[in-house]
């Protein structure tokens, strides 16, 4: 049995696609279960998904911490005595110090194409660009913001006349193919 920890922040729809996917779930001869899902927003929608797959959310109120360290510590504690050998960032909004990429294995997933357009605003700079393409990189984390290791990326043609509604559409549809193969073939290995 392979073990995974989901972290969130927000509507959690990419959180629960992975559970939907992987959760319990048999690849290869490989069991896949999520044994923690943790959340910084004790109001985020994606609270509720996760109970929807009678997995209680973990909420660390990053609110409640003097400080980034401190609040990382917690979740390493959190991660580490859940047993789970990696980490997912599906949408968790927050700037993780050497305290966390330091002591867990993580990947993280962005909304554009790295190293292009990073931090909390990329798919409104990516839509807003030149470019010909939009896309995600699913990368592992490390102490730079959206700087870590690529290691897989997924893009599509961007339509002269595409609304940013529509756009964004493609990506969270790439988001939803791409994460869970990643997280297989990461596991798999």
């Amino acid at each position: 049995m392979k073990k995974i920890a989901i972290l969130f922040s927000g509507s959690g729809t990419n959180l629960e696609n992975l559970l939907e996917k992987l959760h319990l779930k048999e690849f290869n001869g490989m069991k896949i279960e999520v044994v923690s899902t943790i959340c910084n927003n004790p109001n985020a929608k994606g609270v509720e998904k996760s109970r929807k797959f009678g997995i209680e959310p973990v909420i660390i109120n990053n609110k409640e911490y003097s400080s980034r360290e401190e609040f990382d510590a917690k979740l390493v504690d959190v991660v580490k005595n859940s047993g789970a050998e990696l980490t997912i960032l599906a949408g968790f909004m927050r700037f993780l110090t050497p305290v966390f990429v330091n002591n867990i294995k993580a990947i993280n997933l962005h909304p554009s194409l790295l190293p292009l357009f990073k931090g909390a605003h990329a798919i409104e700079e990516s839509y807003n660009s030149n470019m010909k393409v939009g896309g995600i990189t699913v990368h592992y984390v490390n102490q730079e913001l959206d700087g870590g290791a690529i290691i897989a990326q997924r893009c599509f043609q961007k339509q002269s006349n595409m609304s940013l509604e529509s756009f964004e559409e493609k990506i969270h549809k790439l988001e939803y193919e791409l994460l869970p193969e990643v997280v297989i073939e990461l596991l798999s290995k």
